[in-house]
């Protein structure tokens, strides 16, 4: 739904609107992936993807959700007090204010991350946020989704993350990693689906390979399984 539909829908005035997003939920937690892994962390997941990804672990946010004033949002973030705030989805650039929630996150003194499917334009994300951005592998459903002109916009503090669903999952990924010299932009994540491919066999063809890239668990999985919340 558009700005202007969603005007239409509700009725509310576009000022109003203007200064909100729709939000699946926000919660205090561990961080579980990317570079910020362990740090206690306020995750703040915006609604709505227009991915779909057969692997994918999140698909409560697709839909519903409650709108919330971009300055109430950062009000409960600050009741956490918590350093490290990871803004996810769904997709969250799905949402174009969601480019003024990073800035102001920012502003604030968080160290921001920003989680996003690689779909969709980055460009104009606040250099201070640390985007974590994913390729899709063919076994995600959505590979031909990927825009490869979001790598020229990466900088050094930010991630890539490959999830990986099978054998072919790797050797594409592999294949990616050294066409598009991956590693000499930011650091690369691989990371293995929950289920799929087990977290053992991944760390051994990375190891065989000897790959400049950095395996990754779901800390958040293994510690509270696939908690809503957490």
């Amino acid at each position: 739904m558009s700005g202007h539909d969603a005007r239409e829908a509700s009725g509310t005035p576009a000022a109003a609107v203007a200064g909100r997003l729709r939000i699946t939920e926000i919660f205090h937690s561990i961080q579980g992936e990317a570079d910020a892994i362990g740090w206690r962390t306020v995750f703040v997941r915006l609604t709505g993807c227009p991915l779909r990804c057969v692997w994918c672990d999140t698909e409560y946010a697709f839909h519903g959700g409650n709108w919330h004033a971009i300055d109430d949002i950062l009000a409960e973030v600050a009741t956490h007090g918590a350093k490290h705030v990871c803004v996810t989805g769904g997709e969250p650039l799905a949402q174009k204010r969601c480019l003024i929630l990073l800035r102001k996150l920012c502003d604030a003194g968080y160290e921001v991350s920003l989680e996003t499917s690689g779909a969709l334009d980055v460009s104009a994300v606040d250099p201070r946020v640390h985007k974590v951005m994913d390729l899709k592998a063919p076994g995600s459903g959505e590979s031909a989704r990927n825009l490869w002109s979001n790598l020229d916009h990466l900088l050094p503090h930010d991630q890539v993350k490959i999830v990986i669903a099978s054998r072919a999952d790797y050797e594409w990924a592999c294949a990616v990693l050294a066409e598009r010299t991956l590693a000499d932009r930011c650091m690369v994540l691989f990371s293995p689906v929950w289920s799929k491919v087990e977290p053992r066999e991944l760390a051994e063809w990375i190891i065989a390979d000897k790959l400049p890239v950095r395996f990754q668990l779901q800390l958040h999985k293994l510690l509270w399984n696939d908690a809503r919340g957490k």
